[in-house]
């Protein structure tokens, strides 16, 4: 078949929902032209998820070294923190990821052209590329994918664009770990982070407009407050900055808490998508505060236009993007897909770790359900009390009639591991009886599941270890 009867898609990104895209469309037999302005591979290998799990595993290991439940018997000494070392191990392992997952792949494919530059919408079948080396290059396409991302968002604080602050990108390129860091922010990224400076022997206040993990079961946020507490991570409830300074190397902060001072002030506040520079609206692709609208096909408001990921109202997380991304690929070359998030996972990587998928209990309600809820503190799950660190629940959330299972929350060693199974219980409606009676492995953490499902029947108090 000749190139000109080959269905041509143009995909804007290189990230988890671009790439995605891309790989599906080919596989589907369309060809690609793909268009990247900065750096292949996007937030999640580059500036995202790689580097800060990095950073966190690092931090982990410092922590187990000066402090563990089994000091008793265990010596433990604080460890040298060489950071500069740290960081290259970090980059190195970046950069091999991203040339083995993103780079190569795209070099060797012989149905995807690679551009570098910027790309702008002409009309509903053209883009004009400004190329990174110069000149322009106009692209006539029969379907376009938008994936480009987000950035670290800039909160309206007086103050703030003239200092030279941290976002989570610039954070974890930091060659030093600063004495003192302020925090502001109270989701995950922020959390993530503050933890991890402060194991890497950072003395952290963090500033939560409200209270931590807002958007959460209240439960969770008051948890994760009493891990970072035990650890000696200021918390700053209901406060926030009205102004900030940079004198002599220090970062100054008003607050309706006082004044405060640090020699790093990092701000996740959230994100914002890159779309300004696309000229969406001209086209009459509909966005809200930058983000594309989409339906549940990955369709914009423009039909043969697609996007998926940070760019658009998707939640954040490059699983979505990328399962997003596959979907939409399979719309834009005849097919029918749609993406249902009704079993959506979510993980901080704090410790103890948080992660839910399904409805909360006030989500249920307010969607008219009647619920029926259960909350297992973790002194009742044989692998927390083996393990000697018992700070957390996992709370069950079930359809009071049936019984079947609406959601999970977990706060937990290893709850990012455990929810999968939580997941997969969602997507077969199981009932919490029917996860009660399954057989689980003995002395895991994924065992509470089963144990909090028994106690929508039973008092797990009065059970044998290992009792089915």
């Amino acid at each position: 078949m000749s190139d000109d009867k080959i269905l041509h898609i143009a995909v804007i990104g290189s990230g988890g929902a671009a790439m995605a895209a891309a790989l599906k469309a080919v596989e589907r037999d369309a060809r690609v032209t793909l268009i990247e302005r900065g750096t292949l591979g996007g937030t999640c290998v580059n500036i995202g998820c790689v580097p800060s799990k990095i950073f966190i595993r690092a931090a982990h290991v410092a922590h187990l070294r000066r402090e563990s439940p089994f000091d008793a018997g265990l010596s433990a000494q604080a460890p040298e923190v060489d950071r500069p070392r740290l960081l290259e191990q970090q980059q190195a392992r970046v950069e091999a990821l991203r040339e083995a997952k993103y780079a190569s792949i795209l070099r060797d494919h012989p149905a995807i052209t690679v551009l570098s530059g910027e790309a702008r919408f002409l009309d509903a079948h053209r883009l004009a590329v400004t190329l990174n080396d110069g000149g322009e290059h106009i692209i006539d396409f029969d379907r376009a994918f938008i994936g480009t991302g987000a950035r670290p968002a800039e909160p309206p604080v007086p103050g703030l664009a003239d200092t030279p602050y941290l976002t989570s990108t610039s954070a974890l390129a930091l060659d030093t770990i600063p004495e003192r860091l302020i925090v502001m922010g109270a989701g995950f990224v922020a959390l993530e982070l503050a933890q991890a400076f402060a194991r890497l022997g950072s003395r952290v206040t963090v500033l939560a407009r409200s209270h931590l993990l807002s958007a959460e079961d209240p439960a969770i946020g008051e948890a994760v407050e009493t891990a970072f507490k035990r650890e000696g991570i200021e918390v700053l409830k209901q406060t926030q900055a009205s102004h900030v300074d940079h004198v002599d190397d220090e970062f100054v902060l008003e607050t309706n808490a006082g004044t405060l001072r640090a020699d790093q002030l990092l701000v996740a506040t959230g994100r914002a998508p890159n779309t300004e520079g696309l000229n969406l609206e001209s086209i009459g692709v509909v966005t809200a505060q930058g983000a594309i609208r989409v339906d549940d096909r990955l369709r914009t408001t423009v039909s043969n236009i697609h996007a998926a990921g940070d760019c658009t109202e998707l939640p954040e997380f490059v699983y979505v993007a990328a399962t997003a991304g596959s979907r939409a690929a399979i719309n834009m070359t005849g097919g029918e897909a749609r993406l249902d998030l009704g079993a959506m996972p979510g993980v901080m990587f704090t410790e103890p770790q948080v992660a839910t998928v399904g409805l909360t209990e006030a989500q249920a309600i307010d969607q008219g359900i009647e619920v029926e809820t259960r909350t297992l503190e973790l002194e009742n799950v044989p692998r927390a009390l083996v393990n000697f660190d018992t700070l957390g629940f996992i709370k069950m959330v079930a359809q009071r009639d049936t019984g079947r299972l609406l959601g999970v929350q977990a706060v937990a060693g290893e709850a990012g591991e455990l929810i999968q199974a939580a997941v997969l219980a969602l997507r077969a409606r199981m009932t919490v009886e029917e996860i009660g009676d399954e057989l689980f492995p003995y002395l895991t953490m994924v065992e509470g599941l089963k144990l909090c499902a028994q106690t929508f029947t039973k008092d797990v108090k009065q059970l044998s270890c290992c009792a089915g």
